[in-house]
């Protein structure tokens, strides 16, 4: 007979074997059709940034230090869809892709099948939250050291109001004490598979929400409550796919920076980087950055080498040159353009014709004749919009037109080439201290524009980046004045404002 050591008045409980997982796993639940979207896939698979949703998230996951396996549970007949993603990716810590189940609650427990038995911390989180943050990921496996179960949530903005049948408020909840949810949800697989035991004895039981089958079966057992993020957001309606999209681009723009020269010289020293309209502004404070660091830099432009960018002759052979000289090219950058004012129905055939080539028909040259060369070293081609292309301004409609054209080609190509591995990006800076600028409006108080050597820096860390298909916003830090010092414009004088 096993003597009970508790049952004595003077017995002390015994202290619970601290939490000892053997790893733990990232369980993404992929199990939804995309029907409120209106889509005739799963949304998971619908592309934002250049890339479907899921493979966002799972990316998320897969460089997570604390993350040790990864299991995807897909909608039914989608499996393929998203093995393929994985294999794609190169994703190495996904050890299955499988069917997930009808609802919610049988995705989770076909999930805890899928993992196994043994003490391992699961968690579990929707697909088609994409820009979930490394720092959620890590508090919430640091919390289960602690606790048993672990749920991610911000404060509500808005006062939640309760109704009734009739749609009458019936309450207004306390707005400080209310949190809405968003996942990862993280358990001990002890408790999350008992709690799903418990629930399996009851014939009423549903629930969408983890975390809420705990606190129904299992009422002792503490919740913890990580603080979640607003980007954190769930693409469900067709709007979020915009606001997704938008805060892609808005992480984007911190695109990461490497801490030292160093590692600038490392990543750049052997490469070659093609820029057409380098001889002044953007393009030539990044052709001189660019080489500070190693890379062997080629700049083109119509004033210094009579290189017309809407010339496919010339394009062709800008990019033989480089490709002779060095056997790679590894970068394209497109920073020439032109800048007309007028009214539109004041403007001539010809300076339309010079507009629409050299902003459109010249990146789209560019594009062409440079992707076998970009295929070879699986390199980037970048391009340059302007803040015009969300709203058009008047007085400069085509260049407004042709910019906004350009995000759709970037967003459009990034497609495309992505079978070959070649990444497409645009930069968005905000109104940049340039001779183009200078000449189409003047002089302006310096302390209100970005130094054009901003810009180079933020297309470099694009440009050493695995970014695609991103929209990237440059704006002036507060107390940024422009570049020191803008090279002059070269060659005849003009009478538009030009880049290269």
């Amino acid at each position: 007979m096993t003597q009970d050591h508790t049952t004595g008045p003077d017995a002390t409980p015994e202290t619970p074997a601290p939490w000892r997982p053997s790893r733990t796993v990232a369980v993404v639940l992929a199990g939804g059709t995309g029907t409120r979207l209106g889509l005739g896939i799963p949304k998971q698979l619908l592309k934002i940034a250049g890339k479907p949703i899921i493979e966002h998230t799972l990316a998320v996951f897969e460089a997570a230090p604390e993350i040790d396996e990864i299991i995807v549970l897909m909608a039914a007949g989608h499996v393929p869809d998203a093995q393929q993603i994985v294999d794609k990716a190169g994703f190495r810590k996904v050890s299955k892709v499988i069917e997930g189940g009808d609802t919610r609650n049988a995705t989770t427990r076909i999930a805890l099948d899928a993992v196994g038995e043994g003490d391992v911390n699961i968690l579990f989180h929707d697909a088609v939250r994409p820009l979930l943050s490394g720092r959620i990921v890590r508090e919430c496996v640091n919390a289960l050291w602690t606790y048993a179960a672990v749920d991610v949530a911000i404060p509500s903005a808005d006062t939640i109001i309760q109704v009734d049948e009739n749609d009458c408020i019936t309450d207004i909840p306390v707005r400080s004490t209310l949190r809405r949810g968003q996942t990862p949800q993280a358990f001990r697989s002890g408790t999350i598979r008992e709690a799903y035991r418990i629930a399996g004895g009851d014939a009423n039981f549903a629930a969408t929400d983890d975390c809420g089958v705990v606190l129904r079966y299992l009422p002792g057992t503490p919740i913890k409550v990580i603080d979640g993020s607003d980007e954190n957001i769930k693409v469900t309606h067709p709007v979020d796919v915009h606001l997704a999209d938008k805060l892609f681009q808005l992480a984007a723009a911190q695109a990461p920076r490497l801490t030292d020269h160093r590692g600038y010289t490392e990543e750049l020293t052997g490469r070659t980087v093609v820029v057409f309209g380098g001889s002044y502004g953007i393009g030539h404070e990044l052709t001189e950055l660019a080489r500070r660091y190693g890379a062997q830099v080629f700049p083109f432009s119509r004033s210094s080498t009579g290189t017309h960018v809407e010339r496919a002759a010339d394009v062709e052979a800008a990019l033989k040159t480089a490709f002779e000289a060095t056997g790679r090219i590894d970068h394209v950058v497109v920073t020439a353009g032109i800048l007309e004012k007028g009214e539109l129905a004041e403007m001539d055939q010809e300076t339309m014709d010079r507009v629409l080539q050299v902003n459109f028909v010249g990146p789209v040259t560019i594009a062409r004749q440079s992707l076998p060369y970009l295929q070879q070293t699986k390199g980037q081609l970048l391009l340059y919009t302007s803040s015009s292309y969300t709203r058009g301004r008047a007085r400069y409609a085509l260049y407004s037109a042709t910019k906004a054209a350009l995000v759709n080609l970037t967003q459009a190509l990034s497609d495309e080439w992505a079978e070959f591995g070649v990444r497409v990006n645009c930069i968005n800076p905000e109104r940049t201290a340039t001779p183009m600028r200078t000449k189409a409006f003047g002089e302006e108080p310096e302390h209100t524009l970005l130094a054009a050597e901003t810009v180079a820096q933020s297309s470099l860390d694009v440009l050493i980046s695995e970014l695609t298909g991103q929209v990237i916003d440059v704006r002036r830090a507060p107390g940024e004045g422009p570049a020191a010092s803008v090279p002059a414009q070269g060659g005849p004088t003009a009478t538009p404002a030009t880049a290269g």
